[in-house]
This record gives C-alpha cells, sequence and structure tokens, in this order.
C-alpha cells in the first residue's frame, strides 16, 4: 500500500507540475486577450491551488461567463478545464482513502482556513482595486452586501469541505489520527 501510495503522489505532483507548467506555456498569443491582464493567469484560484471542483462548477453550469468566459475556449482545450476544475475531486477523494492524515485541533484547522480565506479576498479586493477589474466576472454581478455574502458563503462552504474530509478521514482510519482527541 506505502508504495502505491508513493507512486499516486507522484503522478499528481507530476500532473500539478505539468499543469503549471504547460498553461502558461500554452497560448503565446493570451497577451492578446484582455482577461489576462493584470496579473495574467496567476490571479485565479485554480492555479493557487486547484481546489475549486463545487463552487466552479456550480457557477459554470448556471452561467460559465461568470467563472470560465466562452472565450477562453479558444484558448485553452477543454481537456485542461477539466484538469483545472474537475481532477481535484479525484484526486483529493483518493487521498483521504489512501493515507490517513492528521488534522489539527478545530480551532486550529478552520482558523488556519479563515487565514488562507482572508489572504486570497485580500488579493482579490487588491487587484479590482488596483485594476478595475474582477478578476472572476460574477463578483461584478454583485453588490457589496452580495460580495460580503459570497466571500462568507465561500469560507462556510471551505469549513464545510474541511470537516467533511475529517469525518471520511475518521471513517476511514478511526481517531488514531487525532492525537488532539479526549479517548473514552
Amino acid at each position: 500500500m506505502r508504495t502505491c501510495t508513493c507512486i499516486y503522489h507522484f503522478l499528481v505532483l507530476n500532473w500539478y507540475i505539468f499543469l503549471n507548467y504547460y498553461i502558461p506555456r500554452h497560448g503565446n498569443e493570451q497577451k492578446e486577450y484582455k482577461i489576462f491582464q493584470d496579473g495574467a493567469q496567476w490571479k485565479y484560484l485554480t492555479l493557487l491551488n486547484l481546489f475549486v471542483f463545487l463552487v466552479f462548477w456550480t457557477i459554470f453550469l448556471y452561467d460559465r461567463e461568470l467563472v470560465y468566459p466562452k472565450i477562453l475556449d479558444e484558448i485553452f482545450p477543454i481537456w485542461m478545464n477539466h484538469a483545472m476544475h474537475t481532477f481535484i475531486l479525484p484526486f483529493s477523494l483518493l487521498e483521504v482513502v489512501l493515507r490517513p492524515h492528521h488534522y489539527p485541533s478545530k480551532k486550529t484547522g478552520i482558523t488556519l482556513l479563515a487565514a488562507g480565506t482572508v489572504a486570497y479576498t485580500a488579493r482579490v479586493l487588491w487587484i479590482y482595486a488596483e485594476t478595475g477589474r474582477w478578476v472572476y466576472p460574477v463578483l461584478g454581478k454583485l453588490s457589496p452586501l452580495g460580495l460580503m455574502v459570497f466571500f462568507s458563503s465561500s469560507y462556510f462552504l471551505s469549513v464545510s469541505i474541511y470537516l467533511f474530509g475529517e469525518k471520511i478521514n475518521c471513517w476511514k482510519w478511526g481517531h488514531m489520527m487525532q492525537p488532539w482527541m479526549k479517548r473514552k
């Protein structure tokens, strides 16, 4: 099992390296598209951590122009869209099944998740303040209150996914992976 896990991690690492190498070099013609101005593709959460399956596909199915405008089909092949926005789900689920994870206390885990969320939200807001353009078109459709609700909902969704991952980990590996838990 340990060998399979190592092979799996090696393959996923190489997939991630390939995407981060291939995507920026895929189309030198990207410079002529306005969508890549002001931070190029590095302004998108997709390339920063590849963990956007649920939110991306929900918004995409509602109105794709809000997160992945049709013009991107001219730049990126469909397999690349799935590489960035779909494959993270099976990779994440397989990771939980293949290997036990040591979760910190809930307070520490949720605090770290909040710090990451605040940092990314600050980056998105900073890009807007500097350029007058939103990283994701959906943000431009929202009022200030709508933005607060969107960012807050995104955080609570992240917390839910984090806690669900912890539950799956406990289900698969037991409480041995949570040394902070009180044992009866």
